[in-house]
This record gives structure tokens, sequence and C-alpha cells, in this order.
């Protein structure tokens, strides 16, 4: 929210801020023009809401909705309430966030736009028995998902085909609860696979252009620990393809905006197309620092149906740039989250600081666990590793449990160091 906030006040837009009950306390309220409460705690009842945010929208006199990184960014129907309502959203058609949001219907349109995607089911499966003899096909092992999922929920890897019955059913009864869709498909589980997305920028007109890409591979249950740019993994002349080639995709789609496609580097060198996020993502700081842009000025200007006036030709990525995903969160217990309240914080200095919390503030327990992004930009990446492990050295966070040690032991590994790690390694951590 202060990201956003801070564009806005340097354009002279006077903006409007949401909360609930629970964010009562935040900082970055004093920070908009005005802001109003949605409702309790229960996002459900106040951020999901989305008749309540089209009601603030209208009594503040807005004309415009950021959705943010969450909630309903990516929720077609908010996009459609928001048209209906006379408001802009900051965001793509809903039509394109609907083809886009869901997995089966993004990997037909990516593998129409020219992408490749991982190999797996065609459409939806229907059945476990109908997921075996994919599985049976592409080659063990594989992994169930959901086609309405997110946040590594409604996954589950199968290794042989006596796992699938339970996986499937497991993966589709947890996507239902989680998502009110139990609809399954199934990929081939790449092993040892990089994770690298590309942040794009699309205007009403056609014109699109990529800000680099990011490799998002150090994760935990499937969520991103450490975002890095350039990525060690490929040639910076393969990724400046790579890039043109997801900026064309996205504008074939009919994309608007700026989203991310997400791709799996497998083990012969293909970028395999994973997901498109029909929004700006919390790690679009690390393409800011290289680029020297401002995405979220570009995606207000392109909602305003301005052209883009950046060109391929003018975006140049510099240096190297590590982002660090601080979550109140016990490493050495599962990732069991901790909320509570911050009894002392000191930010390093020297670094891009990302965070809704200061000292004092109580960390609410009902919603996401990330509480700070620490960004650091360097001439090289050795540099950039040295100065995100200085920043995390200075770091001051007393009061709750975070990732900052697991963060730590990650960065001063010699897997990361040599940039050797994959999706599936947490180097250096034994907690």
């Amino acid at each position: 929210m202060r990201r956003v906030l801070r564009t806005c006040k340097r354009l002279g837009v006077e903006a409007v801020v949401v909360y609930s009950t629970a964010d009562r306390d935040a900082c970055y309220l004093e920070e908009a023009a005005e802001a109003v409460c949605l409702g309790p705690a229960p996002a459900s009842r106040s951020y999901l809401d989305r008749l309540a945010v089209i009601q603030a929208a209208r009594q503040t006199g807005c004309s415009a909705i950021h959705p943010g990184w969450g909630f309903l960014s990516e929720d077609p129907l908010f996009a459609e309430l928001c048209a209906q309502h006379g408001l802009t959203f900051v965001g793509p058609p809903p039509h394109v966030t609907r083809l886009m949001g869901r997995k089966v219907s993004a990997r037909a349109a990516a593998a129409r736009a020219g992408l490749d995607p991982i190999p797996g089911s065609d459409g939806i499966l229907h059945s476990a028995e109908e997921a075996r003899k994919v599985a049976d096909a592409v080659g063990y092992p594989v992994i169930l998902k959901a086609d309405a999922g997110g946040g590594g929920r409604g996954m589950r890897r199968v290794d042989g085909p006596d796992e699938v019955e339970e996986a499937f059913n497991l993966a589709s009864a947890e996507a239902e609860a989680a998502f009110a869709s139990g609809a399954m498909y199934l990929e081939k589980f790449l092993e040892g696979g990089r994770h690298i997305e590309f942040q794009v920028l699309v205007d009403a007109y056609g014109n699109a252009i990529h800000v680099g890409e990011r490799e998002c591979s150090i994760q935990r249950k499937h969520q991103k620990l450490i975002e890095e740019s350039p990525s060690p993994a490929l040639e910076p002349a393969v990724l400046a393809a790579a890039g043109v080639r997801a900026a064309q995709a996205a504008a074939r789609v009919g994309y608007v905006g700026a989203g991310t496609l997400e791709c799996l580097l497998d083990d012969t060198g293909t970028l395999r197309f994973m997901e498109m996020n029909a929004r700006l993502q919390v790690e679009h700081p690390v393409s800011e620092l290289r680029s020297g842009l401002d995405l979220v000025e570009l995606q207000l200007r392109v909602a305003a149906n301005e052209r883009l006036t950046v060109t391929q030709d003018d975006v140049k990525l510099e240096g190297s740039a590590i982002e660090l995903r601080l979550n109140a969160e016990n490493p050495a217990d599962g990732f069991r989250p901790d909320p509570g309240t911050i009894s002392r914080l000191k930010w390093p200095e020297g670094v891009r600081v990302e965070s809704h919390i200061q000292e004092g503030y109580r960390i609410p327990p009902h919603y996401d666990s990330l509480i700070a992004k620490l960004i650091v930009h360097a001439a090289d990446r050795p540099q950039a590793i040295a100065a995100a492990i200085q920043a995390l050295d200075d770091l001051v966070l007393e009061g709750v449990h975070t990732t900052a040690p697991l963060l730590r032991a990650v960065l001063t590994s010699d897997a990361f160091q040599a940039g050797t790690y994959d999706v599936l390694s947490l180097p250096g951590w034994e907690g």
C-alpha cells in the first residue's frame, strides 16, 4: 500500500486507502488523503468484499482503483464491477484476467502465443483415472495442480501410479476449500528446475516491453523467499531474447498493464511457461532498481489510456538486485506464522525497504505473514549478495520470529553464491 501511495504522492494524485479493523493502526493510513474502513478483520468481510470497496471508492470521489498485489487484484468480477460503476480498474481487461487466471486456459493461450508450456494435460482432469492416464503418458514424477490455484495450495507431487488417486482427491478437496473450485490439471514435474519470471508492460495500443527477469527459485512451500536479477542460470543474451518473447506473447493475448509471465527452466535449457500473474507482484522493486523505472507509475499511465512512452531500447538493465522477503514466521518450527507486537525495530541504512510495520505495531494473525522486503542493488552479483547479508546483519527486529536467519543462511551458502540452486533446495538451511 505504501508503495502505491509513494508514487501517487509524487504524481500529485490524491489517494484513498481502505482498511479492515485489524489494520486500523497501520502507519500508511496517515499517508493517504483519506482512509475508509471496510469492515472487520476477516478478509471475506473486508478486503474481499467487492461492493464495500466499490462503495468506498464512490463515496470518496475516486476515479480509479489500484488493487495492490493480493485479494481482488486478479478478480475479473471485481474489474467488471469497477467498469459498471464508472471506475477505472488498474489492471488488465476482465476477460484477459479470467483467461490467464485459470491455469488450464492460460496454458492454452500461452501456447497459441508462441510460448512452451510444461508438458501435461490439455485440459481439466475429471477423475483420478483420467489423471493416471495422462501421468502414464508424460512420465513420472508429475504434479497435480488446482486450475484456480495459487500460493502452493491444491498441489500434490506424484511419483508413481499408485499415488495418483489419493493425491488427486486431497489436492482437489484442498482446492475446493481454498478457491471454491476443485478442478485439477497435471504437469510433468521437472526435477531441479529454476523458477524464472519476466516482468512485462503492455498498453491498450499493443505496445509491449519487458523489464528483465527475476530468478525466484529460493522458495518454501512453493512460496518465494528470495528474488534476484539477473538470473545466474542463463546468459544475458538468452534472457533478453526470452523477455522480448514474453512481452510479445502478453500483447498477443490482449493483455494490458503490468504483469508477470512465470517460467520453469528445465534440464534441457528450455524455459517452460507455467502461469501469468495478471498484476504487479511484490518483487517488482527488483526490476525497478535495475531499470530505474517506476512500474506503478507506468501502471497508472497505461490505466489512464496513455501509450507507453518507454520502448524496449529505452530499458537499460544495470547491475544486480536482490530482494529478501521478511516474514513473521519461525523457520525452525516448520515456518509457523508468528504474529505479535514489534517491540524494537531499526531498518538497515542504504537499503530499499518496503514495509507497513513500525515499532509497536501488532502484526494481526488474519493475513499473509509477509511484513517487509529488503531490496539491494549493486554493480554485480557478489557485491549485491554482500549488501544483502550486511542488510540482515544491520536489521534490528524484535518481538516476533522472522525468516531473517534462514535468509542469511541461504545467502552465505556455497550453492547460492555459486548460483547453482534450484526450486527444490534451500541451500545452507537445516532448520
